[in-house]
């Protein structure tokens, strides 16, 4: 709950922004709404794509679709994508897949949806190299003692590896069934070609639906950029573990777009219709196919 308090004092510090933000969605032109919807739906598409690439067995197409759409309510619920993920381990579970296999799976869906982030940010950046500017993004100092946490968690985690045998004894076994399950996937090219292509429109999706909106409320930066601003964001607030990334993703997408040039008042009102568009209006319709998909035992 931490970050939510520290994003509730920020926001009522700002609050002279956040009012002049919310008063320039009325300048909002609607047909690009509609397509940042559009691009919302087929994030649905893409994730169900990347879930049945990331696993041998065969996954009901229907039913894997709605419940992708489900994930996205369960993840308000529980930090740092935990809901969708246990919305996932559920469903293959009732599809039959056995509990090593799908948790395989799913660590294999987290890293090609990663790799395929940072690679696609790493990629415009090299394109645009003046795309972002990472002064305004981090404070002053704050790389360092950044850099020194992540140190001392990585140190924390080889050294509980060392020293617990228990534990080193199941994070080898996972490791070995993850990767059995990795290559077994990889040898089939229809599954490779879901998990990767899937991966790679899953974020190309979301930065069109965030440049839709930016269209539709005049924002003076080109949608490379605000593809950029977007991947850079929310790559670094994949550290931050509040549910559904409330608060902490509208917060590094307005300082991401305002280091790519936009004004801070068109930036907050972007960001705004952009996270009503995709989280806050599929949230009722995605918790009531939740709570059906459970009453059916879908999951």
């Amino acid at each position: 709950m931490l970050p939510l308090v520290l994003v509730g004092v920020v926001a009522v510090r700002h609050r002279t922004v956040l009012a002049e933000g919310v008063a320039q969605l009325r300048t909002a032109e609607w047909p690009w709404l509609l397509a940042a919807a559009g691009a919302t739906c087929l994030t649905w598409v893409a994730a169900a794509v990347t879930r049945q690439g990331a696993v041998v067995q065969r996954l009901p197409a229907l039913r894997l679709l709605a419940t992708q759409f489900a994930a996205g309510a369960a993840n308000h619920l529980l930090p740092t994508g935990l809901g969708a993920s246990a919305v996932n381990l559920r469903f293959m579970a009732v599809c039959g897949v056995p509990l090593a296999r799908s948790s395989a799976a799913l660590a294999l869906y987290l890293l090609a949806e990663g790799v395929a982030r940072v690679g696609l940010l790493a990629a415009l950046l090299l394109v645009f190299p003046g795309a972002l500017r990472l002064g305004p993004l981090l404070p002053e100092g704050a790389l360092g003692p950044l850099l020194a946490v992540l140190g001392a968690a990585a140190l924390v985690a080889a050294g509980a590896l060392v020293l617990v045998r228990r534990l080193r004894s199941a994070v080898g076994a996972f490791l070995r069934t993850a990767l059995g399950e990795a290559r077994s996937v990889h040898a089939r090219p229809a599954r490779a070609l879901a998990l990767w292509g899937g991966s790679l429109a899953f974020p190309v999706l979301q930065a069109a639906g965030l440049a839709a909106v930016g269209r539709a409320l005049g924002l003076p930066v080109p949608a490379t950029h605000m593809a950029v601003a977007y991947l850079a964001a929310t790559v670094a607030v994949a550290l931050v573990p509040t549910p559904g990334g409330i608060g902490s993703v509208e917060a590094a997408l307005v300082v991401a777009l305002v280091a790519v040039g936009s004004p801070v008042a068109v930036a907050t009102a972007v960001v705004l219709a952009y996270r009503i568009v995709t989280v806050w209006l599929p949230l009722l319709p995605g918790a009531l196919t939740l709570g059906a998909l459970v009453r059916l035992k879908v999951i």
